[in-house]
Order: structure tokens, then C-alpha cells, then sequence
């Protein structure tokens, strides 16, 4: 099974950037989806990005133009570059796989979970 470590985040301005990382080991990275959700203080867990296993990506409608999600093959690594930040952006990122099989299901907390990492953006 794939183990996920993600890393990147901080502490951030308004409209500044930064760039998460999620290293996967374990398993064959290059077959598994991918994607970033994030968690907010009081609020559930949500899909912020995600990438097939072909490249295609998706994003939802408050990062589009401002997010995006990458991933290195040969690096095991998938990326979320951060652009324009917001303080309601303020949350834990969590680093996600799935099997390419289960594309469809990202709207449900599936798969393995990296331990997160925390976003604070302040006005």
C-alpha cells in the first residue's frame, strides 16, 4: 500500500503563494489518482484538486484559476501550487490515493490519507 508525506506548509499573506508536496512510497505511484483536500477549523474535509493517473485534473469552483495540481512520475510525487491566496483558504491539506479505478468516488473520503499539512493565510 502507498504511504503519503506531504509537506509546503506555513504561514502566508494574503494574495501570496505557496506550493504543497506530497511524497508517495510504497507502491506503484504512477497507477494511483491523486488529489489534495482540505480541512478547515469546524468544518468537514473537502476536495480542493485532483489528478488521474493520465494527467487529466479538476479542481473545485473557489481554487480554479488560483490552484494547480501536478504530479511527477518519476519523483513519486504529486504538487499544489497555490496562487492568490485567501484567508478562507486557511486550512489542513490532506494528500490522497486511490486507485485509478475509483475516479468517480472523490466526492467521498477514500483511500489513503497523508498526515496533512497546515495552510494559515492571514489578512
Amino acid at each position: 500500500q502507498v504511504q503519503l508525506a506531504e509537506s509546503g506548509g506555513g504561514l502566508v499573506q494574503a494574495g501570496g503563494s505557496l506550493r504543497l508536496s506530497c511524497a508517495a512510497s510504497g507502491s506503484i505511484f504512477r497507477i494511483y489518482a491523486m488529489a489534495w483536500y482540505r480541512q478547515a477549523p469546524g468544518k468537514q474535509r473537502e476536495l480542493v484538486a485532483a489528478i488521474t493517473s493520465g494527467g487529466n485534473t479538476m479542481y473545485v469552483d473557489s481554487v480554479k484559476e488560483r490552484f494547480t495540481i501536478s504530479r511527477d512520475n518519476a519523483k513519486n510525487t504529486v504538487y499544489l501550487q497555490m496562487n492568490s491566496l485567501k484567508p478562507e483558504d486557511t486550512a489542513v491539506y490532506y494528500c490522497n490515493a486511490r486507485p485509478q479505478s475509483a475516479i468517480a468516488t472523490f466526492d467521498r473520503l477514500l483511500g489513503v490519507w497523508g498526515q496533512g499539512t497546515l495552510v494559515t493565510v492571514s489578512s
